[in-house]
């Protein structure tokens, strides 16, 4: 059975499990670390501090 690795992209932080990011075309890192969901970008505080312009999973702290 394969293992899926979660990988954060070190530009805006969005997590796939892609060498590339989906959102932006930055690399991905398999070292980082913390865990956001955003739901509802619009309204959440965190997001607009994280510079988030999109639902989905993000790293707090990508290496």
């Amino acid at each position: 059975m394969a293992v899926i690795v979660q990988k954060a992209c070190k530009q805006c932080s969005f997590i796939s499990e892609d060498d590339v990011c989906p959102r932006c075309g930055g690399q991905t890192s398999k070292e980082w670390q913390g865990y956001l969901a955003v739901l509802d970008f619009e309204k959440s505080e965190i997001a607009k501090k994280m510079g988030i312009s999109a639902n989905g999973k993000y790293a707090l702290k990508v290496r």
